[in-house]
């Protein structure tokens, strides 16, 4: 890697994946120069702590980015939209953690252990989108077996903690439990229902056939990232967990593949750590991988109602997982792209 320190600008530095995204870059030890914290409306001014030290929060405009070389985005789609151009204007690259843009022609959608090829490409409009939280970890552990049996069709089922919907949906999660184990009504602000002891068989709005947009998501972003015609069908579930998305996938390829060459594929995949022997109770769950920036597979078996068909359970933070994503993406830029030239906003 370059001997150099850049210059960042985190959109959303208020929120809870922008929080995250702070602590991930101190414990990665990345190599910033300026920091530049910004978010919109009331927010601005607000003190966050980064290595120890105060960082105030700045107002976010469209003159936020003179001299930023990149700015992560973990603000919304809305914001997204309107304030990466801006940024790219200005010099910078945009690492976008929204739904902006994942579905652009010209913008890559980038799992790093999965496509990190596709990040050149960010030349062609100056973003990379990285995934729903709910997709990286389905197609970290689809690769593997796709590369080496090609993967026909896959169900899944994802089971999706509370931060996935923001700091106002944990609040609320705490709030409602409290308030049911002293035989208090609770009040639902964030979801259409109580979620707390219950779940919630719908994530985003509903689509004319029936769809939730988190189940497109799936479909959609999945089939991008693999670059191939995967047939995928999902359900997306809300459930009351506060770190920790979980994912039920039945996977069919097109070549045979049993759960052992299955197990001995995941355990050599980056990005994956296998947790593997039920019959000692030994399998992925949400409180594990809380704080892991690793996505966690098990209940790896055959499925015997189809020819070629096997069954996981994946299970990852959503959080932790996605900041690391994000800053993987930006090491392997720097690395990999910003080598021939040390003063990409220069």
């Amino acid at each position: 890697m370059i001997n150099k320190l850049w210059n960042v600008a985190l959109v959303g530095a208020d929120g809870v994946v922008g929080e995250q995204l702070l602590e991930c870059m101190a414990e990665r030890e990345f190599p910033l120069g300026t920091l530049r914290c910004l978010a919109s409306g009331k927010e601005a001014g607000k003190i966050l702590e980064f290595k120890g030290k105060p960082a105030t929060v700045e107002e976010l405009r469209h003159d936020s980015f003179k001299g930023i070389d990149i700015a992560f985005f973990c603000a919304g789609a809305t914001l997204s939209r309107e304030f990466c151009p801006s940024a790219v204007a200005a010099g910078s690259v945009c690492i976008d953690t929204s739904s902006a843009w994942r579905m652009d022609q010209d913008v890559p959608l980038v799992v790093p252990e999965v496509n990190p090829q596709r990040i050149a490409e960010y030349r062609r409009k100056g973003i990379i989108a990285v995934p729903a939280a709910s997709v990286t970890p389905v197609v970290t552990a689809l690769k593997p077996l796709h590369d080496r049996a090609s993967v026909r069709r896959i169900v899944v089922s994802t089971y999706q903690a509370v931060s996935g919907s923001g700091r106002r949906a944990i609040t609320e999660l705490r709030k409602q439990v409290g308030e049911l184990l002293n035989g208090r009504p609770v009040v639902c602000t964030v979801y259409p229902h109580q979620i707390a002891f219950n779940c919630l068989p719908q994530i985003d709005s509903f689509e004319p056939d029936g769809s939730t947009g988190e189940e497109l998501r799936l479909l959609n972003e999945t089939r991008k990232i693999m670059e191939a015609d995967i047939r995928v069908t999902a359900t997306a579930v809300r459930v009351p967990v506060f770190y920790g998305h979980s994912a039920s996938l039945n996977i069919e390829t097109v070549s045979k593949l049993t759960a052992t060459e299955a197990r001995e594929l995941l355990a050599g995949a980056p990005g994956v750590e296998l947790v593997d022997d039920p019959g000692k109770g030994v399998y992925p769950m949400a409180i594990d991988a809380a704080g892991q920036d690793l996505v966690m597979v098990g209940r790896v078996r055959e499925d015997s109602s189809i020819d070629n068909g096997i069954n996981l359970w994946v299970v990852s933070d959503n959080l932790c997982n996605g900041a690391a994503a994000v800053l993987r993406i930006a090491e392997i830029l720097i690395e990999r792209e910003f080598s021939a030239n040390t003063e990409p906003n220069a």
